[in-house]
C-alpha cells in the first residue's frame, strides 16, 4: 500500500506511479508469490475508512507499504489500521526513513512487525518466504536486512548484499493502474524507471548513498527494452529517470541515449543531474535532445558562493549560468533549483536568487526549503538550529529552519514573491514566443500545471497553511506539532551499532581525515552534485584533479523527488 501523503510539491504536476511497487512485484512473482495486490492510497485519496474497507476486502497475511520522512506518519497509521482489521496481519515498513530511524518508528509504532532496511527486493522476499514456511515470528532474526521489536529491545539483523545484477529485477508494471498516472504538462501517462541505483559520492545532506549501499549500473538496452515495454504495452509518453544523476556513468548513460534514438519511441523525458556533467557532456547535449531528452533540472542549489560552500560544493556561479545556456542552446528546458531557508537567509540573499534566475535565464526555476533530512550528516551539524521535530512538515514546501533574520512567514512569502515575478515574466515574454514546438507546448503545458495548483491551493501547500499573499502573512499557521520530539543521539548509537556497511567506508575515513586539515583541502575533498570536478572514468571508476585513486564526495540532493516542480518525481 502507498500511504496517502501529500504536501503541494511534486504532486503538483500528476499522479507519479510508486516505481518501488512494480519493481518489488516483479520480484515476489519471480521468487514464487503471485497474489499480490496493490492499494495506491496517495492516488486515491483513501482516507483511513477506505483504507480499513479495502483492507477488511482483501483479506491479505502480509501489509507493506514504504515511507519518505514526510509520510512515516501516514505510513505508521495504515499499519495501524491493517492491525486493527486483523492482528495477524503482518505489517512491514520499507524506504529510506525507517531503514535508519528504525529505533524511533518501532518505538512509537509497535504494530509494526518488521522494518526492511535499504534495497527492498531480496529482503521482502525473504521475509515473505520465512512467513508462507510458518517460522515467522520463530525464526525472524535468521531473516537479513530487517528490524523489529523482541520485547523492549530492539533488534536489527546483519544486511542483506546488495542485488548486484540490477536486471535480475524484472519489475511488473501491470500491478499498476495506469490511467490514473497522468504528466499534467503534456497529458500522458508518466512512468519512473530506473537506470541505476545508489550513488559512488558521499554528500553530508544526503543518504542515498547510505540507504543503497553501492553503486550499480544497470545495461542500458534492457532499461530501453523496459521503456519500450512501458510505451507499447501502458502508453506512457513521458518518464523521469528515478536516479538521482543517471548522467554520472558518462559510457552507460551515452549508450541509452543511442539506443532510444535507434529506437525512435514516441516518448520524451527528463532527468535530474549536476552542472558539471553537463559542462562535461556538452558536444553530446544535441543527440540527448534527438534521444528524447526534453528537461533537464540542475542542482545549482544557492545563491551565493557563500552557501554553495555550506552544501560543499565546488560549482561557481559562472558555471551554473554555463551550464543552463547549453542546455536551451540544445532546446532542452533548463531548470535551476534553489535551496532556501537556512538559518542565515536574509532579505537579500533571497533576492539575490531572484536576479540570478533572470541572468542565468533557465527556462524554470524552483525555489526549494531547506530540508535537514533526520539521518545525514549535515542533520548532525545543525544542532540546535533545528527546531522542528514534525516530520510530517520535511517535505520542502515548509520553513523547517527558522532563519536568524526574518520569521518563517515572511521566509515563505518572499519566496512566493520571487516564484510570482518569475513565472509572470515567462508566461507573458518568454514561453508562447519559443520558436521550437515542441518545447513550447511543454513550457505551456508546465505553465499549466502551475496554475492549476496555484487555483487549487494545493501549491506550496498554500491552501493548508492558510497563505494567500502577502497581506496574509500574519495569518500564516504551519500547523507543527510540538508534541514531536527526536533523541538523536540515542538513535545514532544505536544505527551506528548495527553493522551497516557501504561500498563508501575508505572514502568517509579519508574525508574524515581532510576535515582536519585546512579550508582549501576540506572544500576539494568534499564535492556534491551540481559541483565538483571528479567523474567517472568509462570503466566506472572514479578520476579527478586532487585525488586520483579515491571517489569524489559528490551527490545529488535526497529532496531530487519531492521538489515542487514539473520534472522533479517522488520516490
Amino acid at each position: 500500500m502507498h500511504p496517502n501523503y501529500h504536501s503541494g510539491g511534486a504532486e503538483i504536476a500528476g499522479n507519479w506511479p510508486p516505481a518501488w511497487v512494480a519493481y518489488l512485484t516483479g520480484y515476489l512473482k519471480a521468487g514464487g508469490f503471485d497474489d499480490v495486490c496493490f492499494v495506491d492510497a496517495m492516488t486515491h485519496h483513501l482516507d483511513d475508512e477506505q483504507v480499513r474497507a479495502r483492507i477488511a476486502e482483501i483479506r491479505p497475511d502480509i501489509v507493506g507499504c514504504t515511507a519518505i520522512t514526510p509520510a512515516i506518519y501516514k505510513a505508521e497509521r495504515l499499519l495501524q489500521i491493517a492491525k486493527e482489521v486483523d492482528p495477524s496481519i503482518v505489517t512491514v515498513l520499507g524506504g529510506i526513513h525507517g531503514t535508519f530511524m528504525y529505533p524511533q518508528v518501532l518505538a512509537e509504532a509497535p504494530w509494526i512487525d518488521a522494518v526492511v532496511r535499504g534495497e527492498g527486493e531480496q529482503v521482502f522476499l525473504n521475509l515473505v518466504r520465512c512467513i508462507a514456511e510458518g517460522r515467522w515470528p520463530a525464526e525472524r532474526a535468521t531473516v537479513r536486512g530487517i528490524a523489529f521489536a523482541a520485547g523492549t529491545e530492539i533488534v536489527a539483523t546483519p544486511a542483506e548484499p546488495p542485488i548486484q545484477d540490477l536486471d535480475r529485477i524484472a519489475p511488473d508494471w501491470g500491478i499498476l493502474e495506469w490511467s490514473h498516472y497522468t504528466y499534467i504538462p503534456m497529458g500522458v501517462r508518466v512512468a519512473i524507471p530506473n537506470f541505476a541505483r545508489g550513488c559512488p559520492f558521499t554528500c553530508t545532506f544526503c543518504s542515498q548513498w547510505k540507504f543503497w549501499r553501492d553503486y550499480r549500473v544497470r545495461d542500458p538496452i534492457k532499461v530501453v527494452d523496459e521503456i519500450e515495454t512501458l510505451v507499447r504495452d501502458h502508453q506512457v509518453g513521458f518518464f523521469i529517470l528515478a536516479d538521482e544523476e543517471p548522467t554520472i556513468h558518462r559510457k552507460k548513460f551515452v549508450q541509452f541515449c543511442e539506443e532510444l534514438i535507434r529506437r525512435d519511441l514516441p516518448v520524451l523525458w527528463g532527468i535530474n543531474t549536476r552542472v558539471t556533467d553537463i559542462l562535461r557532456d556538452a558536444e553530446l547535449l544535441p543527440m540527448f535532445r534527438r534521444a528524447g531528452l526534453i528537461h533537464v533540472s540542475l542542482g545549482t542549489e544557492a545563491a551565493a558562493q557563500l552557501k554553495l560552500e555550506r552544501f560543499n560544493k565546488e560549482t561557481t556561479i559562472a558555471d551554473n549560468r554555463r551550464a543552463i545556456r547549453l542546455l536551451r542552446d540544445a532546446g532542452i528546458v533548463a531548470e535551476a533549483q534553489f535551496i532556501v531557508g537556512l538559518e542565515n537567509e536574509t532579505a537579500e540573499t533571497l533576492e539575490e536568487t531572484y536576479r540570478m534566475a533572470n541572468e542565468w535565464e533557465p527556462d524554470m526555476a524552483n525555489w526549494a526549503m531547506y530540508t535537514p533530512w533526520p539521518f545525514s550528516d549535515l542533520f548532525q551539524e545543525l544542532g540546535d538550529k533545528v527546531e522542528v521535530f514534525d516530520f510530517d512538515k520535511y517535505n520542502f514546501v515548509t520553513p523547517i529552519i527558522k532563519p536568524d533574520a526574518m520569521e518563517r512567514t515572511e521566509l515563505l512569502d518572499r519566496v512566493m514573491n520571487n516564484y510570482r515575478r518569475f513565472y509572470l515574466k515567462k508566461a507573458l515574454f518568454r514561453y508562447p514566443w519559443i520558436r521550437d514546438k515542441v518545447k513550447r507546448r511543454y513550457m505551456v503545458g508546465c505553465l499549466k500545471a502551475f496554475a492549476k495548483s496555484g487555483f487549487q491551493r494545493t501549491f506550496y501547500d498554500l491552501g493548508r497553511v492558510g497563505y494567500w499573499g502577502p497581506q496574509s502573512k500574519k495569518k500564516v499557521d504551519f500547523h507543527f506539532d510540538a508534541s514531536r520530539k527526536l533523541d538523536m543521539p540515542a538513535i545514532a548509537a544505536k544505527v551506528d551499532d548495527d553493522g551497516w556497511a557501504t561500498m563508501h567506508q575508505g572514502k568517509i575515513e579519508h574525508k574524515a581525515k581532510l576535515a582536519a586539515r585546512a579550508e582549501a583541502a576540506r572544500a576539494q575533498a568534499a564535492m556534491a552534485c551540481g559541483g565538483g570536478r571528479e567523474q567517472l572514468a568509462d570503466g566506472g571508476d572514479t578520476v579527478g584533479h586532487d585525488h586520483p585513486h579515491q571517489h569524489a564526495d559528490e551527490h545529488a540532493h535526497n529532496h531530487a523527488d519531492d521538489r515542487a516542480t514539473a520534472v522533479s518525481r517522488p520516490r
